[in-house]
């Protein structure tokens, strides 16, 4: 079972909110095993954080890295075993591998002993997964959305598609774990989002802290640029990093800010917003890398530098569409190089801005059009340096493809599962 953590919340021991409603919001603080659960202690807690993520392993183990004493793991891990949340193996020799003297015994977490959802619920799109422990899916589904659709609407087809989703799963609604939802909106402390002067976050993030409520233990809505960052962090290019930002760039710009190893959040969830570009010369707007491509592409046909009988110019009536300009670009076009170097020079005004703002190590630009994106970076990364005091951030490509707030959503309710939904199976397990 791989471990996973998300930036934000620091690693810590297993343990369970306080009996009752679930824990809903943005953010989640671990809690212990509590006191009153018949039987608990805290070596239930740290033998649990050592076995997430382990796979199999033996007292022995379990013991150096709970740091705890034998008698005391073997006592926390007899009771775990008796409450159905570690399985005992087969000993290494009945398992068919050679062992000399006494065999170990050999326990596991098991992936299939709960499950986690995450929902990546954009604008005009609704993505949900179902993954056991590992990671491994269960389930999946996509959906489109309509953003013509009122807040009960969208709330409605939410619900569907999540409910689809857990059927098709065959997980019961009792071993959901934790949920993590992301949406197109800054995201408050309390999983809401502030007005937006046209409604947009309010119909984006349609009140789904409240609405997921009863869905799991522990139910967090975030920003998506947030859960790019929290995916980066625990599966991509920021791997072992602490000062990074997840660059979404596709229609519109969006960041997750990670600085000192916690994504910032801000009082309103607002930390990454990019409308401060609509006041930056040169950029003068939050417009991603997509309809950049192609507004620079319509400028440089309509000045007339571009050739009139080029395939740049032919490609006009069927519609300047970035991917279309950059494979022009890789096959070797000199208008489109030039689309290309100009793209680069105004993504390099966007990470001067970033660079200034947060001294990020890396700026890592993701989503679907991170795929072809390389040869505007390659361009940025040219003109970079000039625009800043500090360091230049290195201009990195995500990996983790169109999926990765979803990626970001299952680091994100893994990690909560390991603090709060895991911790609070073990208490109802040891009161019956």
């Amino acid at each position: 079972m791989p471990r996973s953590t998300a930036p934000d919340t620091a690693p810590a021991a297993p343990g369970a909110a306080a009996a009752g409603a679930a824990v809903v919001g943005s953010t989640v603080a671990p809690a212990e095993v509590p006191a009153s659960t018949p039987g608990s202690r805290p070596s239930l807690g740290q033998v649990l954080d050592f076995a997430w993520g382990r796979g199999p392993f033996t007292a022995t183990e379990a013991m150096a890295g709970a740091s705890l004493t034998r008698s005391t793991t073997i006592d926390a891990i007899d009771t775990l075993v008796e409450a159905g949340v570690v399985q005992e193996l087969p000993n290494a020799r009945d398992a068919g591998e050679y062992s000399a003297g006494r065999p170990a015994r050999r326990f596991e977490l098991p992936a299939d002993l709960g499950a986690v959802i995450a929902l990546d619920a954009g604008d005009t799109h609704l993505g949900v997964t179902v993954t056991d422990l590992a990671r491994t899916p269960l389930a999946r589904v996509r959906a489109d959305l309509d953003p013509q659709h009122t807040v009960g609407q969208r709330r409605a087809a939410i619900l569907k598609h999540l409910d689809a989703a857990l059927t098709t799963s065959g997980v019961p609604r009792d071993r959901v774990l934790a949920l993590c939802a992301g949406v197109a909106a800054p995201v408050a402390r309390n999983g809401s989002s502030p007005p937006h002067p046209d409604g947009f976050w309010e119909r984006t993030n349609p009140g789904l802290a409240e609405l997921l409520a009863g869905w799991a233990p522990v139910v967090e809505i975030k920003n998506d640029a947030v859960l790019a960052a929290a995916a980066e962090g625990d599966l991509g290019e920021a791997v072992g990093c602490r000062d990074y930002i997840a660059l979404i760039a596709g229609e519109r710009f969006g960041a997750g800010a990670v600085v000192d190893g916690h994504i910032l959040h801000g009082a309103h969830g607002g930390v990454g917003e990019m409308v401060l570009f609509d006041h930056v010369r040169g950029v003068d707007s939050a417009d991603g890398l997509g309809p950049t491509i192609t507004r620079i592409a319509g400028e440089l046909l309509a000045s007339g530098e571009a050739s009139a009988d080029g395939a740049l110019a032919h490609l006009a009536p069927e519609g300047l569409k970035a991917d279309r300009v950059l494979a022009l670009a890789a096959a070797g076009d000199a208008d489109a190089a030039l689309v290309v170097r100009d793209a680069g020079a105004f993504l390099a005004r966007v990470v001067a801005v970033l660079g200034s703002t947060y001294d990020p190590e890396r700026v890592i630009v993701c989503g679907a059009i991170a795929e072809a994106i390389e040869p505007v970076l390659d361009a940025a990364r040219d003109v970079l340096r000039p625009l800043l005091d500090l360091p230049a951030p290195a201009i990195l490509r995500s990996r983790l493809g169109a999926d990765i707030v979803l990626a970001g959503a299952v680091s994100t309710a893994l990690a909560s599962a390991r603090t709060v939904g895991l911790p609070r199976l073990v208490a109802q397990r040891l009161k019956g």
